[in-house]
């Protein structure tokens, strides 16, 4: 059996797909090779988990110049004929497309070649080259129900996670603890608020401990904004990294952070309590929609970075810190969004699509 695996570029795109990769390669066998772009975290992260990878040459078609557009229009077709030599090459059983870029023109290749093909969908609303093939494609595996109507043959099979999510548990009756991260690029609002309200949060709640990641651009600026306002408080951790994340949901009551899909996976694993601020700039908007899911079935407190003040911030955190039935209620409700077996659904989609 062998799979292509289309796309990349965030880790939101790379980590499921290198999720899907090795569950088709140890459970069933499967030979597994990668199409991506130069500019995407692939080129990294697929060579050190051990699969092949190629690249193609595909640019931005979403919130670029005009310029930018065209020549992204004329690389189309040079992209999907490259993909056809690939996949001629190769001769996979079916092609995989987890967004980003490369996903579009190796999908479409795919579908010229009648090759079965599977689209993996984490947010709630698909991004460019999932919208391009979305009604085209053989299934779908999609996290939000919000996303089925783009997609013929769409499960919702949820996003895979890593198994030490599943293992948190609620911290009652302990000291509490809050998480604040904004994924491996860090939030910049979050660097200029936080230490601003971190006096007032530990004055209402003393004892309260804070893990502050910054992400790697942002440290030693976060660290200079502490300074400013006397120094970092004993009970406050700054980090620019965080290399234990399943450990750290597990230790949190309250998390601060985006609403990219992967972080919103590990939430539903966890079944932890969230302050949700969406990064206004992503495409399409779908770190809102994302949130818009959680928020509408009571598992998460969302402010819109236009609307978020220090004292909104301030009182959204200090709401749920002191409040431990509505807290836990919200991580039970986040619970229920999770799918333990997911990567077991998606590799179990790609072979019965081999077998149909």
């Amino acid at each position: 059996m062998r799979v292509l695996m289309a796309g990349g570029g965030t880790g939101g795109h790379v980590i499921p797909a290198l999720a899907i990769a090795r569950e088709l390669r140890d459970a069933h066998g499967a030979e597994v090779r990668f199409v991506g772009t130069a500019r995407g975290l692939e080129t990294r992260l697929v060579p050190e988990a051990g699969f092949p990878l190629e690249l193609i040459r595909v640019g931005q078609l979403k919130g670029v110049s005009l310029i930018t557009r065209a020549r992204t229009m004329a690389d189309l077709p040079l992209g999907v004929t490259r993909c056809i030599g690939l996949l001629r090459s190769f001769r996979p059983d079916v092609v995989v497309g987890v967004g980003g870029y490369a996903s579009g023109p190796a999908m479409i290749a795919a579908i010229l070649l009648r090759i079965p093909t599977l689209a993996f969908e984490p947010n709630a609303v698909p991004g460019l080259a999932n919208r391009l093939v979305g009604k085209r494609v053989s299934a779908a595996a999609i996290n939000f129900e919000e996303s089925r109507p783009y997609f013929r043959n769409a499960v919702v099979t949820g996003t895979p996670v890593r198994a030490e999510f599943f293992a948190a548990t609620q911290n009652i009756g302990e000291a509490r603890r809050l998480l604040v991260f904004g994924a491996s690029q860090g939030a910049r609002i979050f660097n200029l608020m936080v230490p601003r309200i971190v006096g007032r949060l530990i004055e209402a709640i003393p004892g309260l401990q804070i893990v502050h990641q910054t992400g790697g651009r942002h440290g030693d600026t976060t660290l200079a904004t502490y300074a400013e306002l006397g120094s970092v408080p004993a009970n406050v951790r700054v980090t620019p990294y965080l290399d234990d994340m399943p450990e750290q949901f597990g230790a949190a009551d309250l998390i601060l952070c985006r609403s990219g899909a992967s972080t919103m996976a590990e939430l539903a694993a966890a079944g932890k309590a969230a302050v949700l601020v969406p990064f206004p700039l992503a495409a399409d908007d779908h770190q809102r929609k994302n949130a818009d899911a959680f928020v509408a079935a009571g598992a998460a407190a969302m402010i819109v970075e236009s609307a978020l003040t220090e004292e909104r911030l301030l009182e959204a955190l200090l709401s749920l810190l002191v409040d431990d039935t509505r807290r836990l209620e919200m991580g039970q409700r986040a619970r229920g969004l999770a799918h333990p077996q997911a990567v077991q659904e998606i590799a179990g989609m790609v072979v019965g699509l081999i077998r149909k």
